[in-house]
């Protein structure tokens, strides 16, 4: 695998992740409860949280809660989650918009190691652009 197909692959994963946030944030907010939860321990990539729901059931997501940051074990905490499927929960107030700002930090550093060590390699960026336009150029003349 190149190092360009890396990086790729990399920035893809990236972006896959943010559309997954914004997929979950829509099937909560499609069909949303809100409750108080518990967070029983706190992590920065996850935290588990027990809630009861209005129908007098206690859940508590295998998966833990969506965007956990800055939570604190035992602390009450606001939550929505899907009524059809309570599993699916994210502490009140947050969305998919937390994960932009990590995805790109991804990305960008993914690119910053990628670039120069294609450059060492041999591979200036002048090339890059060549190789894209012979490529375009002669499936223009093929087509």
């Amino acid at each position: 695998m190149t190092i360009a197909t890396f990086a790729c692959a990399i920035s893809v994963l990236a972006l896959l992740l943010v559309l997954a946030a914004w997929r979950d944030d829509h099937l909560i907010s499609s069909d949303m409860g809100v409750t108080s939860a518990e967070v029983l321990s706190a992590g920065t990539l996850r935290s588990a949280v027990t809630f009861v729901t209005p129908d007098g059931e206690t859940h508590n997501p295998k998966v833990g809660v969506l965007y956990p940051t800055k939570l604190t074990q035992g602390e009450r905490i606001n939550v929505e989650y899907r009524r059809g499927d309570p599993d699916l929960v994210r502490v009140a107030g947050r969305d998919a918009r937390v994960a932009v700002v990590p995805a790109l930090s991804v990305i960008l550093v993914a690119w910053l190691v990628a670039i120069p060590v294609l450059w060492l390699l041999g591979s200036p960026p002048k090339g890059w652009f060549g190789a894209a336009r012979r490529r375009w150029s002669r499936s223009r003349v093929a087509g």
